[in-house]
């Protein structure tokens, strides 16, 4: 029996695409050489473990160790491969991967970081039933040597309008070649978390006050995330608002764990005491989202903000540095507040703003909780990318 897949693709353009039979299972591998667990490899594990809900035999090409295996809950360990993926020109894992799609004849091949499209292109070069698909994850641009490397890329996903316009501007591949999927998250356990999400029990558990007001920010910890302009604020911030504490979420993986040592250093210049908590990784992001009254993102450069669009999905109300991610995410005064890049000043008097007007931060918190259920979906995510997918077997 024969039906019609249809799905929207980047609000505008539709893919039909048919197909036979009611699931129609697809044979897929992801690849990312990521150790650490950022906003790229967020959305491989919520694509791959989403996917193989829906029936589809899912593969995952990783490193050793990698962060990302261990939240592949629905990915089959015996479908999970891991190679040393050094670099770019990996030789040896180019082989592997090859032989790899051969023996399980996968279909779909998905790379995810700019140093593995040379080796998910070679590997689909030697299986000419396999697809090649890669995702561009962040704005910094590609070269002229991935001219060859995408030249056999049925498609070049952009997780934002900003990195579309990016890869046009890059030139490394034909425009009509080019999607967005804007990233996906889980909305309903972000809702869910609201709904049961007790502060006072919060406050006790974390030893803050009963009455404190908190600010935080989530991301590694990196002069690209701004958390030395967040520092920075918090110490304005005082000055007016003497019950704010801030939270500070987010591993340094720098050499030497530099970046921390700087941070902790301007806490000690700054005199911001206890008023500052760095507490690393934390394992319930929904509770924290849920226990701040405002959501910092001083980021420097974002594709996409991820968390921007979990802090929006909780109901928490937002304060974001004008980046090309938080400009598509968030409408100015309706969804949060936007201010400039850099300008510590600014960033604090946004979120004196918030702190100052709780009618306010509900306002801002609700609108954007409900603008992010109806852009940043999950579901919508996978089955933009499946009708990707489907369309580049139809190029048979």
């Amino acid at each position: 029996m024969t039906g019609w897949f249809l799905c929207t693709v980047a609000s505008v353009n539709i893919i039909q695409v048919e197909w036979a039979g009611k699931i129609s299972v697809l044979k897929i591998l992801q690849i990312s050489s990521a150790q650490t667990l950022g906003g790229g490899e967020r959305h491989l594990v919520d694509l791959a473990n989403g996917l193989a809900r829906r029936g589809h035999d899912v593969y995952v090409a990783a490193r050793p160790n990698a962060a990302l295996l261990d939240e592949l809950g629905q990915v089959p360990a015996a479908r999970i491969t891991t190679l040393p993926l050094r670099n770019s020109l990996d030789a040896l894992s180019a082989q592997a991967l090859a032989k790899f799609i051969r023996k399980e004849q996968i279909r779909i091949v998905h790379a995810h970081m700019a140093r593995d499209y040379p080796l998910a292109s070679f590997a689909v070069r030697r299986n000419r039933e396999a697809r090649l698909i890669v995702t561009r994850h962040v704005l910094f641009s590609l070269n002229r040597l991935h001219r060859v490397t995408l030249a056999r890329a049925a498609c070049v996903i952009a997780v934002s309008q900003s990195v579309a316009t990016q890869l046009r501007a890059d030139a490394v591949v034909p425009a009509e070649r080019i999607r967005v999927v804007l990233n996906g998250i889980d909305i309903a356990s972000w809702g869910k978390a609201r709904e049961h999400f007790r502060r006072q029990e919060f406050l006790e558990r974390w030893h803050l006050p009963p009455d404190c007001l908190l600010v935080g920010t989530i991301g590694e910890l990196s002069p690209l995330k701004g958390q030395e302009q967040f520092l920075r604020a918090a110490s304005l911030v005082l000055r007016n608002c003497p019950n704010a504490f801030f939270i500070v979420a987010g591993i340094d993986h720098s050499a030497g764990k530099k970046n921390y040592a700087r941070l902790e250093e301007l806490r000690g210049e700054l005199e911001l005491g206890e008023r500052v908590r760095f507490v690393g990784w934390v394992e319930d992001l929904a509770q924290l989202y849920c226990a701040l009254d405002v959501f910092v993102s001083a980021s420097h450069t974002e594709s996409f903000g991820l968390v921007l669009a979990e802090a929006m999905a909780s109901g928490t109300a937002v304060v974001a540095t004008e980046t090309a991610g938080a400009g598509e995410l968030i409408t100015p005064d309706e969804t949060g507040l936007i201010v400039p890049i850099g300008n510590v000043a600014s960033l604090a008097a946004g979120a004196l703003r918030l702190l100052g007007d709780a009618g306010l931060r509900a306002r801002l918190g609700l609108a954007g909780q409900k603008d992010a259920a109806l852009r940043f979906g999950m579901e919508r995510m996978i089955d933009e990318t499946e009708a990707i997918y489907r369309a580049a077997l139809k190029t048979d």
